[in-house]
């Protein structure tokens, strides 16, 4: 009997644990559907309050990231792409044929979505990584490319990316 007391505590808790962890995540999920979507000005400081001060040119960056390591930077040039999604990521076209990926330092802010064709100033760190295919497919989703062009995606990609703690946005 006591075997059969124990195993049903087992049984109980279990499912008690289980139906707690589900609760969560419907309420989670239900919460993100209710969400409504926060309209951002068009220019403006976003993120950590930023000067433009010492910035130097987009196009410079690859002399500036010297090592494997992450440095320090703050840099201005012309946002080419905005994530359509969120507003979590911008593009700078390097001027070399090449573009640079711009996140928002944990996703603890947006940019607007209708930054391209503006000027941005970009502090935070910047750094040359290997981007997996996963996540180059997923930029494409989020800037609103077709599936064919997502599907042709199909090899890692060497990148120099900036994680931004903070960006001013100007016409």
């Amino acid at each position: 009997m006591r075997k059969l007391s124990f195993f049903n505590l087992f049984i109980a808790g279990f499912l008690l644990v289980t139906a707690t962890a589900c609760e969560t995540a419907v309420k989670k999920e239900a919460e993100q559907e209710t969400e409504t979507e926060v309209v951002l000005p068009s220019t403006g400081n976003f993120g950590e309050a930023i000067t433009k001060d010492g910035s130097v040119a987009i196009a410079e960056i690859a002399s500036l990231i010297t090592t494997d390591d992450t440095i320090p930077v703050k840099v201005f040039g012309s946002v080419v792409e905005v994530c359509q999604h969120t507003g979590c990521w911008l593009t700078f076209d390097l001027g070399n044929g090449e573009n640079i990926m711009v996140n928002m330092k944990d996703h603890d802010f947006y940019v607007p979505k209708d930054a391209a064709g503006k000027k941005a100033w970009v502090s935070g760190t910047a750094t040359r990584e290997l981007i997996s295919v996963d996540m180059l497919k997923h930029y494409a989703e989020d800037a609103g490319k077709s599936q064919e062009y997502i599907d042709a995606i199909t090899e890692d990609a060497w990148q120099y990316t900036i994680e931004a703690k903070g960006v001013i946005i100007e016409e």
